[in-house]
């Protein structure tokens, strides 16, 4: 039987909704807005978030959605029901975005689903969850400097980093952070374009991230005719890994290489059967997964680590807690690996807050 299969008769009932609106100003540079799904249900609440980054599209889903969202009747036929809806009265700035607020109302409805079945994600699977490792995503400010790191370390000298290569870093400043021995991740964010976060391949960048993490996984590298032969090298193609181009197991297959690691990043892919299929597919052939956050603010976080505690617990998950978030340390933050919590604690699709 499917992962997806264990969901798919979930009985499920919707008798009204709401949205709750976050905002943060986050480590990145910007301010992040998302939006809490509530959905209630015979004497329960379920609640998902819609990861948006445009926080326009946030604006028109909580002042101008007019979406019914009342249904009885199984999980999956409410996925195929969410897709008759109205979920954008008007268009996203991003097409990806479609995937993200999918994925908000599905883990909502999912929540609400097992919580008046008085179940939670693990049991359904058959599964027991194990404690969560976590990493921690970080950028290094402009200009870029090592003492963001350090200062966290002197608060939580067991952190673990992912860190976004930069073309403004020095080759001092790459071989200082390879010295530390905790970077696990190098995201070169190869794909992204007319975003904040756009990095244009370099081979002196390229370089220096390959030489000075020879241990870290190589996220989103763009092959390019300077950046090739780098990444095709032995011990180097092994250790590439994909998230922002990857939406689905097509997508998976159609690689240049087998990847051997893959971030998992739930709302990529849009609705649950999608991110299961893409789960099974990576266990199949022994592709390593790793949990990948996108600033969630609210129920988001918990529930990538409920996914994370059953599938990939002991890898190097990007989706440090929320305390994480802001641009300072914070004294006594919720220390990885994140703890089990107690079976009474276990109900619906996330860990306690």
């Amino acid at each position: 039987m499917s992962y997806y299969a264990a969901f798919a008769d979930l009985p499920l009932k919707i008798e009204s909704s709401e949205f709750v609106r976050h905002e943060l100003a986050v480590s990145s540079g910007f301010d992040r807005v998302t939006t809490e799904i509530v959905l209630h249900g015979l004497g329960e609440t379920g609640r998902g978030e819609d990861v948006t980054y445009d926080t326009l599209d946030h604006d028109v889903l909580q002042l101008d959605a007019k979406i019914d969202l009342t249904f009885e009747g199984s999980f999956d036929e409410f996925s195929k029901h969410l897709k008759t809806l109205p979920l954008w009265a008007a268009p996203p700035v991003r097409e990806v975005s479609e995937n993200y607020r999918t994925w908000g109302f599905e883990s909502a409805a999912l929540d609400l689903a097992l919580r008046q079945n008085g179940t939670d994600f693990a049991t359904v699977l058959g599964r027991e969850p194990l404690p969560v490792r976590f990493i921690l995503s970080l950028r290094l400010g402009e200009p870029p400097e090592i003492s963001r790191v350090e200062n966290w370390l002197k608060v939580a000298p067991w952190l673990e980093f992912k860190l976004d290569a930069e073309n403004s870093w020095s080759r001092e400043l790459f071989e200082q952070l390879g010295a530390t021995g905790l970077v696990r991740q190098v995201d070169l964010k190869g794909f992204y374009t007319d975003s904040p976060v756009d990095n244009p391949p370099t081979e002196r960048m390229y370089r220096d991230s390959i030489e000075c993490f020879p241990d870290a996984w190589i996220e989103d590298a763009a092959f390019t005719d300077e950046t090739r032969p780098l990444l095709e090298a032995p011990g180097v193609v092994e250790r590439l890994t994909w998230d922002a181009p990857m939406h689905g197991v097509a997508d998976i297959e159609a690689l240049e290489f087998p990847p051997r690691g893959m971030n998992i990043k739930p709302s990529r892919f849009g609705p649950l059967s999608e991110l299961l299929a893409v789960i099974e597919y990576c266990e199949e052939r022994e592709i390593e997964m790793y949990s990948g956050g996108q600033f969630e603010l609210s129920v988001g976080r918990a529930q990538l680590h409920a996914i994370a505690s059953v599938f990939y617990p002991d890898t190097p998950n990007d989706a440090a807690p929320a305390d994480y978030h802001g641009n300072d340390p914070v004294e006594n933050a919720p220390a990885s690996p994140l703890p089990v919590p107690p079976p009474d604690e276990r109900r619906g699709f996330s860990w306690p807050l």
